[in-house]
């Protein structure tokens, strides 16, 4: 096949490069930068793309993040491409700090007590979530019995307490991202017309030398 890698990565390959991608971060997050700054859409659209993205981050809705960034771009007139790539602003290494000061957030305005050990605990209440999630589908098709005590304790000491804590801090991550991208895409824009206004004024004055000769 044309398309079809010559090196066939391994499950652990791929789970690997999801968590740490071929070059490192960095060169993932230079590369989301250069793709934002050649949008072929106006700097306001896709600063709002952007706004969507990263609001969407601080969102429990993890596996959901693409669906609800292009979304909400839809809805704000963004650039839904822009709105896909800055949802990479969440990964492996922003999503802990992102839950937990989401989580503690949340809690303290629900007035709930706050987890000392957040960190810690968020991943393993995620983990018992999913597996009562797997278990119960599974047990759609064996007689065994389904039990939804760990999914609901998830929804109430970290899903809704992440959902609403999450609003403002994304908010003003987002805002802070977006304003500051704004100036940076519209001088791009504008220094790449520049210099496509000049390779156009040379050919066009090559061809008239060229005629008068």
């Amino acid at each position: 096949m044309v398309f079809k890698r010559r090196d066939r990565r391994g499950i652990l390959r791929i789970v690997l490069d999801a968590l740490w991608p071929k070059g490192g971060w960095a060169r993932a997050f230079e590369y989301v930068k250069h793709r934002l700054r050649r949008l072929p859409d106006t700097p306001e659209k896709i600063s709002r793309g952007i706004w969507a993205g990263i609001f969407t981050t601080f969102t429990p809705f993890y596996g959901l993040h693409f669906v609800i960034a292009a979304i909400m771009a839809k809805i704000m007139r963004g650039n839904i491409l822009a709105a896909l790539l800055a949802t990479f602003f969440g990964n492996p290494l922003t999503y802990v700090p992102i839950g937990v000061v989401a989580l503690n957030f949340g809690n303290w305005l629900l007035g709930n007590r706050p987890d000392p050990e957040a960190h810690v605990s968020l991943a393993r209440k995620f983990s018992d979530a999913g597996s009562d999630l797997w278990a119960n589908f599974l047990a759609i098709f064996t007689h065994a019995d389904t039990n939804w005590a760990r999914l609901g304790r998830f929804y109430d000491e970290v899903f809704f307490p992440y959902l609403i804590g999450g609003i403002l801090p994304g908010m003003l991550v987002a805002t802070a991202v977006s304003m500051l991208a704004l100036p940076v895409i519209r001088a791009h824009q504008n220094r790449r017309r520049k210099v496509l206004r000049a390779r156009l004024e040379r050919l066009a004055q090559r061809t008239r030398d060229q005629k008068a000769q």
